[in-house]
């Protein structure tokens, strides 16, 4: 049991967009109640351009996008963290390794997902935790589901001194569906007023350089 004013949530997102399509409302319900609420994308976007034109730039613009997004949704700047691993290419870099010039979001001398994920939690010490569902379509999904339980395992025991103090409990975990439905029937669903629904979509519409999101749109909005 955590005592009053310990709730920290959490938000872990492969891709920029997946939390606030899948948890964009439990957001708003956690910071209209004065729950601190982190966000992290792990994946750079590099993948996601939809035109010759952005081809290059992609990820600093899809980057910009989130910070638009939490702008919307009220996150601050100093709770969010992109870590910049290469889009659709995790699988190279599961588990935690030394760092070579050019590895993405070293810590202490050390890269890889575990190593990542191990520092973060130890630092923002969360009690709730929201990431896609091990049951997703997408294989960045999946493997970002997969590392994130096995460092909950890692932030509570004595390893990786140097990323940190480790946790004394591990966090509640809970599975946000993005582009599948859940394995089993959902445990937790959020009623919220209409203009909470409105600014979920506000800030969906901000990732203006996919395509695709006037009928993602569409889809949430009758999904209700």
């Amino acid at each position: 049991h955590w005592k009053q004013g310990e709730e920290r949530f959490f938000f872990i997102s492969p891709h920029d967009d997946d939390v606030i399509i899948g948890g964009g409302l439990m957001i708003l319900s956690a910071l209209r109640e004065n729950v601190p609420v982190h966000t992290a994308v792990v994946t750079d976007g590099s993948m996601g351009y939809c035109s010759d034109e952005e081809k290059d730039r992609i990820s600093e613009i899809r980057r910009r996008e989130t910070e638009a997004a939490n702008e919307v949704l009220g996150i601050s700047k100093q709770n969010f963290s992109w870590l910049g691993y290469p889009d659709c290419r995790l699988s190279e870099h599961l588990g935690r390794r030394k760092a070579a010039k050019g590895s993405p979001d070293p810590i202490e001398g050390y890269t890889g997902l575990q190593n990542t994920f191990t520092a973060l939690l130890r630092s923002v010490r969360p009690n709730q935790v929201f990431l896609p569902t091990r049951a997703d379509l997408h294989p960045d999904h999946v493997m970002v589901h997969q590392e994130f339980l096995i460092s909950c395992f890692h932030a509570a025991g004595a390893i990786w001194p140097e990323l940190g103090e480790p946790l004394e409990r591990i966090p509640y975990i809970h599975e946000l569906a993005v582009y599948c439905n859940f394995p089993t029937a959902p445990k937790l669903r959020i009623h919220g007023p209409n203009r909470a629904m409105r600014r979920k979509l506000e800030a969906i519409s901000q990732f203006k350089s996919q395509k695709m999101i006037a009928s993602l749109l569409e889809i949430v909005e009758r999904g209700g």
